[in-house]
């Protein structure tokens, strides 16, 4: 099976994105895409790289510094889509959660032509699913998102933009991520037919 159009993967971080789109870009034979491990030029286009978003964050706090980096991100995801149109693409939380309205629309606009965006969640009950991404980012990035006294998780997982540039929701649940990856592909097979 070929993508004629990307599959989009969101939601918030330790969601399990990376994982399920590495094993459904194995399955279908395409290219996958963590925008997380490849943006870094594109924000250098918007004037911005990581160490910029560092060095504000030392400056102005980091909520605000991420306030300041939104349109390189926006700039970054319209960039990744163009470059790769036929891939399995992870968009880290941080590139689907927008405070500015207009970096928000431009994300929306540029995946107005990628008929699956799924918003990927472990559980549909709130609590259960924070509990369950602060867990796995302890494990996996060292961190519970909260900075300053500002719960990035819960923004990321509450953020009604990312919500609403979903095409569907998938929860996970307790299943293995072969099985969600198994899930997604006939999911894909369906709509191709």
């Amino acid at each position: 099976m070929s993508l004629d159009t990307p599959l989009i993967l969101i939601g918030p971080a330790a969601t399990g994105k990376t994982t399920l789109g590495q094993i459904v870009a194995a399955s279908l034979s395409v290219p996958f895409v963590d925008i997380d491990e490849i943006a870094e030029p594109y924000y250098e286009e918007s004037g911005w790289n990581l160490e910029k978003l560092s060095h504000r964050s030392s400056i102005v706090g980091r909520v605000a510094a991420e306030r300041e980096w939104e349109a390189a991100r926006a700039h970054a995801v319209c960039r990744v889509l163009d470059d790769h149109p036929d891939a399995v693409i992870a968009l880290g939380a941080g590139h689907t959660s927008y405070k500015n309205e207009h970096h928000l629309q431009r994300v929306r606009t540029a995946l107005k032509d990628a008929p699956c965006v799924l918003l990927v969640l472990p559980s549909a009950d709130r609590s259960e699913a924070l509990s369950t991404l602060r867990n796995r980012s302890l494990v996996s990035k060292g961190t519970y998102w909260i900075s300053s006294g500002h719960d990035f998780l819960a923004e990321w997982l509450d953020d009604q933009g990312t919500r609403g540039l979903a095409t569907a929701t998938l929860i996970t649940g307790s299943e293995s991520p072969e099985t969600t990856a198994k899930r997604i592909v006939t999911m894909l097979q369906r709509t191709d037919s």
